[in-house]
Order: structure tokens, then sequence, then C-alpha cells
């Protein structure tokens, strides 16, 4: 509706689109587990505010984290040279559980699903941000 399209090309934007998601749906799990389930086993982060836990991680796991990264990215981009996809239209970079559907119309319905499982997730992560910074921003949070 704005227009983004005639500026960015559409497959860029949809890896983007994909890509957030998924980072999204990690980020609200790790928003919320410390409250519901505790912390790991760890003399570094002694709290369950998860953005001062940011700060209290040793910076060993951040560089852990920076290479996890690195690595993932280098997978998908090999990948790609190979003609394989990272999201969706086509077979997978990874399956290591053999889960992606062969039929092309079951691929369709799962790929619409983490699209919008990932749009749901970018909001929610944004609403505890939100909440978070900006007491009472977000009804029922």
């Amino acid at each position: 509706p704005w227009g983004l399209s005639q500026y960015i090309p559409a497959k860029w934007a949809r890896e983007a689109e994909l890509a957030n998601g998924r980072s999204a749906m990690l980020a609200t799990v790790g928003w919320f587990w410390p409250a519901k389930f505790g912390l790991f086993d760890s003399t570094d982060v002694t709290t369950l505010d998860p953005i001062k836990a940011i700060g209290e991680a040793d910076p060993q796991w951040w560089a852990q984290f920076i290479i996890f990264c690195g690595t993932i990215e280098a997978i998908k981009y090999r990948g790609a040279l190979e003609g394989k996809s990272y999201t969706g239209n086509g077979e997978p970079v990874v399956d290591y559980m053999k889960m992606y559907p062969k039929e092309e119309e079951a691929r369709r319905r799962m790929e619409l699903r983490e699209l919008k499982n990932g749009r749901l997730a970018m909001i929610g992560i944004a609403s505890f941000a939100s909440a978070y910074f900006i007491p009472g921003s977000v009804p029922g949070l």
C-alpha cells in the first residue's frame, strides 16, 4: 500500500520479512522464558528482567552469538549459491528433520503460516519493548 515495491525488489523484501519474523519469534520466547521457567544455571545473568540481562551477559556469550549468527548466514549464502532456498520457493537449505512438505500446496500453507506467525511475533516483541520502556502504553501488558 505504501508503494515500497517501487524502491526495493519484492524478493528481497520477502526475505527480509521472513528473517526478521524468525528473529522476532525467538526474541518473543526469550522475553518471557525466564519469567515463566526460570534462569539457566549461570553466575553471569541473575535477573529476570530481559533488558537488564543483556547487560549482565558476559562478553564471551555475545562473541559466541555473533559467530553463531555468522555461521548461519554463511550456510544460507552457500545454500543460495547451490540453488536452494531459506525462504521457501524451492528445496530448503536446511531440513534436518525432513518436515518440509513435498507437495506444492502443503508448502504454500506452511510458508503462509510462518509468515503470519512471524508478523505476529514482530508485533509481540515490539509490544513487549514498548510496555517495558513506556509503562501503560500497551493494554493488557
